[in-house]
């Protein structure tokens, strides 16, 4: 079983950064892609950014490319969504999610695990 606990989440303001992290356990994680998703309140769950564990390999959405930046840490079996030039828009709650499989979907049903989410909220 793979439990994923997502911390970090915040209030800023437009234009500052922020980091999440999520932390994996239960198993190796070699064969697995992890990814964040996020969701604002009355939207469909987006995929936001995703991370192959084995080559750590990524891909992005359009909207977050160029701001934010995922990657793994293999010891700490743990990843981190860095995120920078926040806008207001980028306001929700962002959850952590794994599959097996070594590339990085950006379909969330896709994903047999999830973590609990974090908020992350960005004023104006």
């Amino acid at each position: 079983q793979v439990q994923l606990v997502e911390s970090g989440g915040g209030l800023v303001q437009a234009g500052d950064s922020l980091r999440v992290s999520c932390a994996a356990s239960g198993r190796t994680f070699g064969s697995y892609s992890l990814a964040w998703f996020r969701q604002a309140p009355g939207k469909e769950r987006e995929f936001v950014a995703g991370v192959s564990w084995i080559d750590g390999s990524t891909n992005y959405a359009d909207s977050v490319k160029g701001r934010f930046t995922i990657w793994r840490d293999n010891a700490k079996k743990t990843i981190y969504l860095q995120m920078n030039s926040l806008k207001p828009e980028d306001t929700a709650v962002y959850y952590c999610a794994a599959r097996p499989g070594t590339r990085s979907l950006s379909v969330a049903s896709e994903y047999n695990y999830w973590g609990q989410g974090t908020q992350v909220t960005v004023s104006s």
